[in-house]
């Protein structure tokens, strides 16, 4: 009777074991070739090396930054802030449900109460629906402001230093001229005549004395971009100026003025609280921490709660603009990697 031929092995892994000729046809080079097919399984998993994308190309510089921003925890702290301050400041009813105008000289100086957390100021106004709806004027400002000024600064910088000559000399002396103008003591000449009670004269003579900064920036950011091989590439092949401007120098030299204007957003914000604390800012009717900061300085030692609740939401918007711009700069400087 003849003998039950033996199962055939299998692997722990579940697969069949290689019958003997199969080893032997490999050789001492299988082990070479498994090792190799391997290698190139595990270059070609998706993510690729450190430094690539999903597809294994290299990623870009922004794609790069973001990567960076979102695994720092002061971006993501700063970046909460802002977000809840433009929320407010576009919808501030949903956490105030009162009139800021709305005032009771009984109340006036009166501390913390039932549904007046904040208490009230010296004309009897709830001191927490004036901040926060104090926040929309001062985003606004601080927003349009930067805007203005980074675009404005970085048209004129970017074009002093890509066509230079004549027109990069005219600038540079203008600009020499705004540096040498005091923000504040301008502030004070300048918005002292406005009579208008809206943000758009604080957010023009922003714009004014601000855009030499920016201007400088895209300048510098410019000419070294424009030093670049693939810039040289792209002009000995015929491409226009324009062409060069849009698709070889901007997306290069953008970085540094976005970094600067998202640190210049705080400053600006501090500066209207300022301007507003001396008087020629923002003027009643309109509701800002520094209308009520002004208001607020002269009950200090017998209402102190009229100046910090205020002054902290200023604070603490200025220092999430400040941390913003910080952590945006970290990310997209290369020499801090």
């Amino acid at each position: 009777m003849p003998e039950p031929e033996p199962p055939e092995p299998y692997l722990s892994g579940g697969g069949r074991a290689p019958q003997d000729g199969a080893i032997a046809s490999t050789g001492a080079g299988g082990a070479m070739d498994l090792a190799t097919s391997e290698g190139v399984t595990l270059e070609t998993t998706p993510g690729g090396p450190e430094g690539t994308g999903p597809s294994g190309k290299p990623r870009s510089l922004w794609s790069d930054a973001w990567r960076d921003l979102r695994r720092n925890p002061v971006f993501i702290v700063s970046g909460l802030i802002i977000v809840f301050l433009v929320i407010i400041s576009l919808w501030p009813s949903l956490i105030a449900s009162g009139n800021p105008l709305s005032c009771d000289l009984a109340k006036a100086q009166e501390g913390s109460q039932p549904g007046h957390p904040f208490g009230f100021d010296g004309q009897g106004c709830d001191v927490y629906t004036r901040t926060v709806y104090g926040a929309r004027a001062s985003v606004t400002v601080g927003v349009c402001a930067t805007v203005g000024v980074a675009l404005l600064g970085s048209v004129l910088g970017g074009l002093a230093g890509f066509f230079g000559g004549g027109w990069d000399a005219v600038l540079s002396r203008i600009t020499d001229v705004f540096f040498a103008i005091p923000v504040v003591l301008g502030g004070l000449v300048l918005l002292s005549v406005v009579t208008s009670s809206t943000v758009w004269p604080v957010i023009g003579f922003m714009v004014l004395l601000g855009w030499p900064q920016l201007s400088r920036i895209a300048r510098g950011s410019v000419i070294t971009a424009k030093q670049n091989d693939y810039v040289q590439a792209a002009r000995a092949l015929g491409a226009s100026n324009s062409r060069m401007m849009l698709r070889h120098i901007l997306p290069n030299a953008i970085a540094p003025v976005i970094v600067v204007a998202t640190i210049a957003l705080g400053t600006y914000i501090s500066l209207e609280a300022t301007l507003s604390y001396l008087g020629v800012g923002l003027k009643p009717p309109t509701v800002s921490w520094g209308i009520d900061i002004s208001a607020a300085s002269q009950y200090i030692r017998n209402a102190p709660h009229m100046l910090l609740w205020p002054a902290g939401a200023l604070a603490v918007t200025v220092l999430a603009f400040i941390m913003l711009g910080d952590a945006v700069r970290d990310a997209l400087d290369p020499k801090l990697r």
